[in-house]
């Protein structure tokens, strides 16, 4: 009986939390998507699922979606790999001080603010002119490059940002869930004669699946919602629509155009894209071990 209460009373305050801040949200959104809503307007009439259906015909909506979905795969992915093979340099470190030290220099770009870094990179590395990425490459006889104004590379540009300034999170995940493994499993491959690629492929990757599972889904839901550098960094959307993601029109629709309940529809689409897409890669990458 008293474990019960203690359960209820560590979980209560829990659950008040989750329906105040994300349960009560999601249903009033989904209200209001079901609305012509407009808080500058006396009559808000009922239009049941109409906002959802002119999202069909809506081309602008249909490009920031092409765009949220490529952004968010190819930043995921090439997240996903590059953390995890960094994490893996700074595993295998003997020594703890350098293994820290490593740690610390990839994860600072965490520690800022992602508007004020969005900044920063918008305003000294990025300029075609001024900017320090087209100083290094014109100092290697590269010819400059439009990376905020090029339809083609302003989302590569995004995603270069991106990585930078996110990638931190998943290498200290990866070195923390490398560092639980037993190391008798590696002393057994090495008596039994594996190599270094042979060991993280069956071991490594193996006993790493919980993390894995959750770097990424927490780096699927991060990314779907990305805003802050889209809205700094891309000057109206860029050039055709190129760096307009679902978030930004969201923003664009209902603060700017005042239409909250399309926008509302739009949300509840978003909302729904993330929750399809965790439960796919939970299904997918089901794990069932212990060691």
């Amino acid at each position: 009986m008293k474990n019960k209460k203690f359960v209820a009373l560590v979980l209560v305050p829990a659950f008040i939390h989750l329906s105040i801040f994300v349960i009560l949200p999601i249903i009033g959104g989904f209200g209001i998507s079901l609305f012509e809503y407009n808080p500058l307007n006396d009559v808000n009439p009922f239009v049941g699922l109409d906002n959802f259906t002119r999202l069909l015909s809506d081309k602008v909506f249909m490009k920031a979606l092409t765009n949220t979905l490529f952004f968010v795969f190819v930043t995921v992915i090439l997240n996903i790999v590059i953390s995890l093979a960094l994490a893996k340099f700074i595993s295998m470190m003997k020594s703890n001080k350098t293994r820290s030290l490593f740690r610390v220099i990839f994860f600072l770009p965490c520690v800022a603010p992602l508007s004020a870094a969005a900044v920063v990179w918008g305003k000294s590395i990025f300029p075609t002119s001024s900017g320090l990425a087209n100083m290094i490459l014109n100092g290697l006889g590269i010819n400059s490059i439009n990376w905020l104004g090029d339809p083609n590379v302003l989302m590569w540009s995004m995603i270069l940002f991106t990585l930078w300034a996110d990638i931190g999170y998943n290498i200290i995940l990866f070195t923390a869930g490398m560092d639980g493994i037993p190391e008798e499993f590696y002393e057994a491959s090495k008596i039994d004669g594996a190599g270094e690629w042979k060991r993280f492929k069956d071991i490594t990757l193996p006993l790493l699946g919980r993390t894995f599972i959750f770097v990424t889904i927490m780096t699927l839901i991060s990314h779907f919602q990305m805003f802050a550098q889209f809205s700094i960094m891309v000057l109206k959307n860029g050039p055709q629509n190129s760096g307009l993601v679902l978030t930004s029109y969201i923003y664009k629709v209902a603060f700017e155009m005042k239409d909250m309940g399309y926008a509302s529809a739009i949300a509840m689409v978003l909302f729904l894209i993330i929750m399809i897409v965790t439960l796919i890669q939970q299904r997918v990458t089901k794990v069932d071990w212990e060691y």
